[in-house]
């Protein structure tokens, strides 16, 4: 498997460097993104490690937790030591650090690092798109750290306090230090290899998303300029294929994860508005940061999926906008052929960019959505074929899809709204509001 990997990898070096690529850039990013593999124990490249792997995911996913929950309870303890939360959260995030690591070890054994995150064909894109994208990998590696690092560390702030003030009210063997030292250690392991792989998945996702952004950001400089309708057609439907690969890969991590998330943070409402729970910053503290990581997870899955949606579906409107702008120009260039016409009507100039009675710019503007007129290139291409392409890009709209149903801004919305009156009918229910 070994040697099967050293020469993809020799064969996509030479591809790279034929184009014009910088691979040693790029085999820098490769380097840090399976050093984090091997750090949270996901290189699954042979058997041994594949062993070592799996067996690391049942002890500190789900044996820690387990024991965690039925020794470490502490139902005698005075009010700041108690858990009254820690089923909850243990369940939560043991079932997303599954969901997670399940997803990685299926993508790593179906497809390779390279081939997963899209590198194998990154040399048929433009240098731009290259460069852009090797940027958004170093710029993974520091996301995943900012949202790991903070939880990680207030974690282990409060798993030391516990441990260190809970005196021998905390179940301990033989010597109560040296237990408490032990178990705190493991705990901490446990949860920040369990929010690593959970953050992981995301940021991948997100990482795979923002490259299609950059192909369709290079896609849309086509209207720019003259180019041939069929050409058009092929990178979109390459750009199309590439989001329903995304999809059919990501449609159960992501479905997944929204009923989790929906399901526990339902959960952890029902329980802290009950009138016999105790919430504070003791009590309540790791279900506040197992919450944020939940939503927070899934909040940057759903939004680079909208993200990516919403500029896929902006393709139509700037084809729409450019056979416009073609359609008249084409009729300004008739008219003024036309002597009587010249007498009547004058000329009309269609500037390339506009600048509108402010000096605000627009929330998103971009390459693919903005203000500006299109540049005229009608000359090489009819009306027919123009309006073929417009008419081709409104039913064939491109994007990323949960089973069918697209995830743009409206389904998010419609999200928002059943996921609203559902916790207003358990405030309701349980402490009377409407």
């Amino acid at each position: 498997m070994e040697e099967g990997e050293t020469g993809l990898l020799l064969q996509s070096n030479k591809e790279l460097l034929s184009s014009g690529y910088s691979t040693h850039e790029n085999s820098e990013e490769i380097k840090k993104i399976k050093s984090a593999l091997t750090w949270v124990f996901l290189d699954q490249s042979n058997l041994w490690r594949a062993g070592l792997s799996w067996s690391l995911f049942f002890i500190l996913t789900i044996g820690v937790p387990l024991v965690s929950h039925f020794m470490f309870a502490c139902l005698t303890c005075d009010t700041m030591h108690q858990r009254p939360f820690d089923a909850l959260v243990q369940v939560s995030l043991s079932l997303f650090a599954t969901l997670s690591f399940v997803s990685l070890s299926s993508f790593a054994r179906k497809y390779g690092i390279r081939k997963f995150l899209f590198l194998d064909k990154l040399y048929e894109d433009s240098e731009k798109v290259q460069q852009g994208y090797t940027e958004q990998l170093h710029r993974s590696m520091k996301i995943l750290s900012s949202f790991v690092l903070p939880s990680f560390i207030a974690e282990s702030i409060y798993k030391i306090w516990w441990f260190s003030s809970g005196g021998t009210q905390i179940p301990y063997l033989y010597n109560a230090a040296l237990s408490n030292i032990f178990v705190c250690i493991l705990l901490i392991s446990s949860w920040l290899y369990r929010i690593s792989i959970s953050f992981l998945v995301c940021v991948l996702f997100r990482l795979i998303c923002s490259l299609q952004i950059l192909r369709l950001e290079e896609f849309a400089q086509v209207f720019e300029k003259e180019s041939d309708v069929s050409s058009m057609m092929i990178e979109h439907l390459r750009i199309r294929r590439n989001l329903r690969v995304i999809s059919h890969r990501f449609r159960i991590f992501i479905l997944s994860t929204l009923i989790l998330v929906t399901i526990s943070q339902f959960l952890a409402l029902l329980l802290t508005t009950e009138p016999s729970s105790t919430v504070n910053i003791f009590t309540a503290g790791e279900l506040a940061l197992s919450s944020i990581t939940l939503v927070t997870g899934l909040f940057m899955c759903l939004r680079s999926a909208a993200k990516i949606t919403h500029k896929a579906q902006a393709v139509t409107s700037l084809a729409a906008k450019w056979h416009a702008c073609a359609t008249i120009s084409t009729l300004d260039d008739m008219t003024e052929e036309t002597p009587m016409a010249r007498t009547v009507t004058p000329q009309v100039v269609y500037p390339i960019n506009s600048s509108w009675d402010t000096d605000e710019e627009g929330d998103g503007d971009d390459v693919l959505d903005n203000t500006n007129m299109v540049p005229i290139h009608a000359s090489t291409i009819s009306y027919q074929k123009r309006q073929a392409l417009v008419t081709y890009f409104e039913h064939n709209k491109a994007g990323i899809t949960v089973y069918g149903f697209m995830l743009d801004r409206t389904w998010l919305h419609t999200i928002f709204a059943i996921q609203l009156s559902l916790t207003l009918w358990i405030l309701n229910k349980t402490i009377g509001i409407s």
